[in-house]
């Protein structure tokens, strides 16, 4: 039934959203403790923890086969944390942004970008591909220890905090685990289920329904952060978790999937394309200008809705 199948996915999307919240939380409080500057906390800690979603829904969709999702999942999100929360974040706060904190992150970001397209030209994503991606990822991870050995002397004063916080927080880091996977097992079935029902590719579910409900945690980061004035972990956030989208869990669901990670003609003619032109409006002014611009906001809701408009007409 339809209505069983939409229900069941809309608790996968709360078990997700809620489980990434804890997951979040806990990320937090570990990196308060320990010290580390805002923006690294933002495009790692944060970032992996508000990733785990689209991480296990990409790889349990690799699993079960359904190839579309998987690839749509994680392409999806970088598009929508993109053309859709970090545009909101932009319109709404004054971001200004370090050249010297963003120019390899958005660097690598846009490489992540151009190394699927092209590395998926021949219909599914090639193992020279997924190797490039896997070293971006790693150039991620040395740019962020790198950044915050240099930052760690302007940390702020670590809190206090008592044994039964750090067990509270253990215990919610691992509720929020079973959470995820249980949600996205939800999200992955039925949002097949109802894509098989609605006579729609799976891809299309998984560029509109799944990636937008797994890309809820860093929607409630970004309006966490604009409440807060916290911009630079909302920015630092979207960009390492759209990193993270591309160059980690796309090798991963590769190779869950025997090296058979198909891409459709959705994928290479609107989904890839489209994820690469939001992504360039958003990293090449400010590497420019080193200021988020209110226009881009604008300009990335609107590549956005028009990609929509085209993989739904």
């Amino acid at each position: 039934m339809i209505w069983l199948d939409l229900l069941l996915f809309a608790v996968g999307i709360v078990l997700i959203v809620k489980g990434g919240d804890f997951f979040v939380d806990s990320a937090s409080f570990i990196a308060e403790i320990s010290g580390i500057p805002k923006f690294i906390v933002g495009a790692t800690i944060v970032s992996l923890a508000t990733t785990m979603p689209e991480m296990i829904v990409s790889v349990m969709a690799a699993a079960q086969g359904k190839y579309e999702m998987a690839v749509g999942n994680a392409v999806g999100s970088v598009t929508a944390n993109t053309g859709l929360i970090l545009s909101i974040g932009i319109i709404f706060m004054s971001i200004v942004v370090s050249r010297k904190k963003y120019l390899v992150k958005g660097l690598l970001l846009i490489a992540a970008v151009t190394t699927v397209w092209l590395g998926c030209l021949s219909g599914k994503l090639s193992v020279i591909a997924s190797i490039i991606l896997l070293a971006v990822f790693a150039a991620f991870v040395y740019e962020n220890v790198r950044s915050a050995r240099e930052d760690m002397s302007s940390a702020e004063d670590k809190p206090s905090f008592t044994k039964k916080e750090l067990v509270i927080k253990l215990v919610l880091f691992v509720v929020g685990a079973v959470m995820l996977v249980i949600g996205s097992d939800l999200l992955v079935d039925h949002g097949s289920n109802i894509a098989t029902y609605l006579k729609v590719p799976e891809g299309i579910i998984a560029v509109t329904m799944v990636a937008i409900g797994t890309s809820l945690p860093e929607l409630v980061t970004t309006i966490t952060a604009i409440v807060k004035k916290q911009s630079g972990l909302s920015a630092g956030n979207i960009i390492g978790a759209n990193i993270i989208d591309l160059t980690l869990i796309l090798p991963i669901s590769s190779l869950v999937s025997g090296g058979q990670l198909t891409i459709d003609r959705q994928g290479l003619v609107y989904d890839m394309p489209a994820c690469l032109i939001v992504v360039l409006l958003a990293m090449v002014p400010i590497l420019i200008t080193e200021k988020f611009r209110k226009w881009q906001g604008g300009a990335m809701i609107a590549a956005y809705a028009v990609y929509l408009f085209l993989i739904m007409r």
